[in-house]
C-alpha cells in the first residue's frame, strides 16, 4: 500500500484535488510531475506549480515543475519528456485538470464552451495518449480520471449542458480506454466525490463561503485515490468509484476528519 518510487503525472496539480493527490503520494516517497498552467500567483486562485513542487519535496517526495497548458499537444509532450527524463518513466497518470461553467445553453459563451471541452475531454484524451508508451512499460500502471459515473439523466444536461458534456467526455475516456487497454494490464478508472469538495471552484462558482462550510476537504479524494492507485492494476478497470465508498471498503469507518460539519449537513456533489 505504498507509492514509494512510483512516478505520477498529475494534471491540474497546482491546487485543490490535484495538489492533495500529489502531496498524498509524496508522503509515500513518490516522484510527482506537478502539471499546471499557474507559474506565478493568481489574483483569485491560490496555488502555483512551483509552490506545490516545494510542498511535494517537503513531504518526502521528489517534485518536478511542469508548467503546461494541456490544450496544446507540444506542451504536454514537453511535460511528458521532462518527466521521463527526470524520473525514468511514468507509472501513474491522474487526469484531474478541469474547467467548469454551470451555465444554461443561452448563457454559455462559446469561448468558455471550447475551454471546457479542450481541457476536460480533449486534455484527458491527449494526456492519456502521450503517457501510454510509458505506462505500457510500468510494473503497475494506472490512469485515474477525476470524472463522474456516466449518466443519461436529462436533469444533469438540462441545468448545464456544456459542462456536463465535457465531464461525460472524460468518463467516456474511462470506458473506452479501459476496454482498449485491458490486454495491456493498464488500469483505467474514475473517481468522484460524494459531496462537494472545498476547492477554488466551490468558493468562486458554487456558493462561496456557505458552500465551503458544508464541503469536505480535498484530502478525502486524495486518500481514496491512494487506495485505488496502490491496488494491482489488473484487479479493477473501467470502474467509476465514489470517494467515501472506496474508503469505507478499505476499512475507514469515520469520515468526520474530512469536514467540519455533520454528515447530514454536507452538500452532495453534481452527478451523484
Amino acid at each position: 500500500m505504498s507509492l514509494a518510487g512510483k512516478t505520477l503525472f498529475i494534471s491540474g496539480a497546482s491546487r485543490g484535488i490535484g495538489r492533495a493527490i500529489a502531496l498524498r503520494a509524496a508522503r509515500d516517497g513518490a516522484n510527482v510531475a506537478v502539471v499546471g498552467k499557474t507559474a506565478t500567483p493568481h489574483a483569485r486562485l491560490p496555488g502555483t506549480v512551483p509552490e506545490v513542487v516545494q510542498e511535494v519535496n517537503a513531504a518526502g517526495g521528489r517534485g518536478l515543475a511542469c508548467v503546461c497548458d494541456i490544450r496544446f499537444e507540444d506542451q504536454v509532450a514537453a511535460a511528458v519528456a521532462a518527466t521521463t527524463s527526470a524520473f525514468g518513466g511514468i507509472d501513474i497518470l491522474v487526469n484531474n485538470a478541469s474547467a467548469i461553467s454551470l451555465t444554461r445553453t443561452a448563457d454559455t459563451d462559446m469561448k468558455r464552451y471550447d475551454l471546457m471541452h479542450q481541457i476536460n475531454t480533449r486534455g484527458t484524451f491527449l494526456c492519456s495518449k502521450l503517457c501510454l508508451p510509458w505506462l505500457s512499460r510500468a510494473a503497475n500502471p494506472h490512469i485515474l480520471m477525476l470524472s463522474p459515473p456516466p449518466t443519461l439523466e436529462p436533469r444533469w444536461y438540462a441545468q448545464h449542458l456544456a459542462y456536463t458534456m465535457a465531464k461525460m467526455g472524460m468518463s467516456l475516456c474511462v470506458l473506452g480506454l479501459a476496454a482498449e487497454l485491458a490486454g495491456a494490464g493498464i488500469a483505467v478508472n474514475a473517481l468522484w466525490p460524494r459531496t462537494i469538495i472545498a476547492t477554488a471552484a466551490v468558493q468562486n462558482l458554487l456558493g462561496g463561503d456557505a458552500a465551503v462550510a458544508r464541503a469536505r476537504r480535498p484530502e478525502i479524494v486524495a486518500d481514496a485515490a491512494h487506495v485505488i492507485l496502490t491496488r494491482p492494476a489488473r484487479a479493477a478497470s473501467g470502474q467509476f468509484f465514489i470517494d467515501e465508498e472506496v474508503l469505507r471498503a478499505a476499512g475507514v469507518t469515520d469520515l468526520s476528519a474530512y469536514s467540519d460539519v455533520a454528515a447530514s449537513e454536507l452538500l452532495p456533489d453534481l452527478f451523484v
